[in-house]
């Protein structure tokens, strides 16, 4: 009994002592350290004026901080400065394994930069978009980041952003603005490399698994194959071209991909090559080839768009078409830190687009014709 009495006015006092901390103020500081409040807040706010305190006087009071537990009042901060250091980041479907890495590329840039991310799931709905754009705006974020995945619906983002001063950036898609600026990757190009690198192979009766023709990736990607074929001169049989049907989940790509694949399989026209729209809709051509017992790659090629996490590590390791995902996100951040520094010095800062280069990633699941 006297042990439990004995923990218990020790972690009382620790509470006390731990609230007391959080309690620290400058007056507590200029106190223990012996200068002035005035002093002491131009050090520990690091103010313009700090530059002509001497060195020791910096070290005494930082000191002094450290050795009381001070912590600024960082709200109160913003107040007076009117920055936030904060950054909206709006997914519109967190479980898509395409968001997974430019997350990681949006928040190693913020956080070199010393910005915090306020990160938000959309789960692909127009009330939910509205409502924690709200959020984070009434939050005074001083950028925001949206990343478009497989569905992006048509919301007029410009009206609240434009009234709000807010520099805006798109990863994934491209609007016609210019307020808003943009990264997304050269499909056009990827779409190219996919059909160039099956044609290298020798493969001529190729499938073709198109994307939601609702989503802006479809037409570019199709535009470049259907290019390289012109230049090749090879037909693209049109018993071979299906489209994947339109669907917010962005898991609904793998279960398209398989029942595609499987109803080119009963029409009986033979191809040696599927070409998918990315590695969802692929993984899914790769389980309905197994499923009928056709051999990848010996039988059937196979290859994808994207490569996310699950393209490396599947039966066999799926061949695709990479987007620079991490890169994309770090160079999304980039550009808004851009638009951020032109707003706080009172300058113009017009949209700014960038599109960036897809890369071939030759793996297991794509070979020679034989």
């Amino acid at each position: 009994m006297l042990v439990d009495s004995k923990r218990a006015l020790e972690s009382e006092i620790l509470r006390q002592s731990r609230a007391k901390e959080s309690m620290v103020t400058i007056k507590d500081v200029a106190k223990q350290s012996g200068f002035s409040s005035t002093t002491v807040s131009i050090v520990l706010n690091d103010a313009p004026l700090a530059r002509y305190i001497p060195k020791a006087t910096k070290l005494r009071i930082q000191k002094a901080a450290k050795s009381l537990g001070y912590r600024p009042n960082l709200f109160a901060r913003s107040l007076r400065s009117n920055r936030s250091h904060t950054v909206g980041v709006m997914v519109f479907d967190m479980t898509d394994p395409y968001c997974t890495l430019i997350l990681r590329g949006i928040e190693n840039t913020l956080y070199s930069a010393s910005y915090l991310p306020i990160l938000t799931d959309v789960q692909n709905e127009r009330p939910r978009f509205e409502r924690y754009l709200e959020m984070l705006l009434g939050r005074r974020v001083e950028g925001l980041i949206v990343i478009a995945n497989w569905l992006f619906m048509d919301i007029n983002l410009l009206a609240d952003l434009e009234k709000n001063s807010i520099p805006s950036i798109m990863i994934g898609r491209e609007l016609n603005t210019d307020t808003v600026s943009s990264v997304i990757v050269d499909n056009e190009a990827g779409g190219q490399l996919a059909l160039e690198h099956l044609h290298s192979l020798g493969h001529r009766e190729i499938a073709f698994i198109r994307g939601p023709k609702a989503l802006t990736d479809s037409a570019p990607r199709w535009k470049g194959i259907r290019k390289f074929a012109e230049t090749k001169g090879l037909k693209l049989d049109a018993r071979l071209i299906v489209d994947l049907p339109e669907s917010r989940d962005p898991m609904s790509g793998f279960e398209g991909g398989y029942k595609l694949t499987l109803e080119l399989l009963k029409r009986k026209h033979p191809f040696t090559a599927v070409l998918a729209f990315d590695d969802m809709s692929a993984l899914g051509a790769l389980r309905a080839l197994a499923k009928a017992q056709v051999r990848v790659p010996e039988q059937c090629s196979v290859i994808g768009f994207d490569d996310t996490l699950p393209a490396s590590i599947c039966t066999p390791p799926l061949t695709t078409v990479r987007q620079p995902m991490e890169p994309m996100g770090a160079l999304a951040v980039t550009v808004l830190l851009e638009g951020i520094a032109a707003v706080q010095e009172t300058r113009d800062f017009r949209a700014v687009h960038r599109k960036v280069a897809p890369e071939l990633v030759v793996r297991e699941s794509t070979a020679p014709l034989k």
